[in-house]
């Protein structure tokens, strides 16, 4: 499904009902909107892991403009973490969502971050996983994907951080790939993902390294729920923990999961659902 956000049209999909019957009522549950990472990937990395959460909210994805089936692939002018952050709302609008629990994970996060500090009146709950409110911490994600993978991967991640040319991204990905998360690699999950490499090398290139939202983090007016893996190559513990840091401390929680890389709900999906849960129904 799409919808017309002004201009542009964004692709959709929903799991689970807004309304559910309850005896003899219509009962609503909460509206989790996810936020898919990348950028340059789609909504369908987060298929199926997510799905056991529409038993307690409707779950809605979306592809971000210039990603997977939305418009814009070839629109940079509109690649801009602010745009970004004014299609949430924008899509929230059109699809006449109020007060919803919006969810970024990597690149996602990024986003959410930047509609919570545009929009601040508008989430009733924040998660920021796996993600950074900075540039990149360049030499502790070498470390950590040297740790991991070895001499030869660290290689291939600073490579690919410093230039993600074309050549330097297949290198990263047949090294570095495997290591984003502990649990088994499932490379079916990127065979069905549709690409946009050209946005994905010209945010890492651009806005990648200029962004910072620390300074700002103190007006997210929301409950934050922030985690990290403590073995996350790609935005490593200190990225979390300045985010912790910056926000309001009586709306912030924050969970660590050992064990875990980049991909937590892969890694550690029992307690990774029970924190998000409880979160939620808080």
């Amino acid at each position: 499904m799409r919808v017309d956000i002004g201009g542009c049209r964004l692709f959709f999909d929903v799991e689970g009902a807004k309304l559910r019957s309850d005896g003899p009522h219509m009962r609503e549950v909460p509206t989790l909107l996810l936020l898919h990472g990348g950028p340059g990937a789609d909504h369908s990395i987060f298929k199926p892991a997510y799905s056991p959460l529409a038993n307690l909210v409707q779950v809605v994805y979306y592809d971000h403009r210039g990603d997977g089936r939305s418009d814009g692939r070839d629109d940079s002018a509109h690649w801009r973490l602010a745009q970004w952050g004014d299609d949430v709302k924008a899509l929230c609008d059109a699809l006449e969502i109020a007060r919803p629990i919006v969810m970024g994970v990597s690149f996602g996060g990024y986003v959410a971050m930047s509609y919570a500090l545009r929009h601040p009146d508008h989430p009733a709950k924040l998660v920021l996983c796996s993600t950074a409110a900075s540039p990149s911490k360049q030499a502790i994600q070498v470390q950590v994907f040297t740790r991991l993978g070895g001499a030869e991967a660290g290689a291939a991640a600073k490579a690919f951080i410093e230039d993600p040319t074309p050549q330097a991204g297949l290198e990263f990905w047949r090294l570095c790939a495997p290591l984003y998360r502990r649990s088994p690699y499932n490379p079916e999950t990127d065979a069905r993902t549709i690409w946009n490499p050209r946005l994905m090398a010209e945010f890492r290139r651009g806005e990648r390294e200029t962004m910072n939202f620390l300074a700002e983090l103190p007006r997210i007016k929301c409950p934050t729920l922030v985690m990290v893996g403590e073995d996350d190559p790609m935005t490593p513990v200190p990225c979390a923990e300045e985010i912790v840091a910056a926000l309001p401390p009586h709306l912030v929680r924050f969970e660590r999961f050992a064990g875990a890389g980049h991909g937590i709900v892969a890694d550690q999906p029992e307690r990774f659902f029970a924190v998000l849960r409880s979160f939620i129904a808080a």
